[in-house]
């Protein structure tokens, strides 16, 4: 099927990948934009996946304080080369991640970075919650399995929805870079300062 040039156009500016590529996956999705944007992100995160034992050790500390000057946030966002840490659309993200850390008040980056005390508390909770709901003890491990990935979604960076646009989570942004520069590419820390916190 031919596609339209405009499309080609309206997707490489909604995605930011190449113009071949955008047209490829145009062509594959006969033409319907939604299916081709979905092609584009399986393919970034494939590239991720393909990269995952590679080591990002290059990158960029990114800051954003917002608010003025009532919460600021410090990111490291890691890569393999400094060419990429240097691109528009590395730093774009690196910003894009400080804005949605600063607005959704992650905890840590991803799953594996709760710490254990934290998890069994939360497992604790929620069973009780569970039992309380007078669920049989199998139903409520079921339960408290699915519950645990809204406790993810919501303290977990990478597991949270994009802040811009809420269809996609900061992992498929991450993943669309990846795919788009061919490197590895991941938030490695994060700090989040909010005035008058704990006083």
């Amino acid at each position: 099927m031919a596609v339209k040039p405009e499309d080609v156009k309206r997707l490489r500016e909604k995605t930011g990948v190449g113009m071949m590529d955008c047209k490829k996956a145009l062509e594959e999705a006969n033409g319907d934009f939604d299916e081709a944007q979905a092609i584009l992100r399986k393919k970034g995160i494939a590239v991720a996946a393909k990269r995952a034992d590679r080591i990002a050790s290059d990158g960029a500390v990114v800051s954003y304080i917002h608010g003025g000057g009532r919460i600021g946030v410090l990111v490291e966002m890691n890569c393999e080369t400094d060419f990429v840490a240097r691109t528009e659309k590395f730093q774009e993200l690196a910003k894009n991640i400080a804005m949605q850390i600063a607005a959704a008040k992650p905890k840590w980056v991803a799953p594996e970075n709760v710490p254990e005390d934290a998890l069994a508390r939360e497992r604790e909770i929620l069973i009780e919650q569970a039992k309380n709901e007078g669920k049989p003890a199998n139903i409520a491990e079921k339960m408290v399995e699915g519950r645990l990935k809204k406790f993810y979604t919501e303290f977990c960076l990478v597991n949270q929805p994009y802040i811009r646009d809420e269809s996609i989570t900061v992992q498929d942004l991450i993943n669309d870079l990846a795919g788009q520069v061919g490197e590895k590419v991941g938030v490695r820390r994060f700090v989040r300062y909010a005035l008058g916190e704990e006083i």
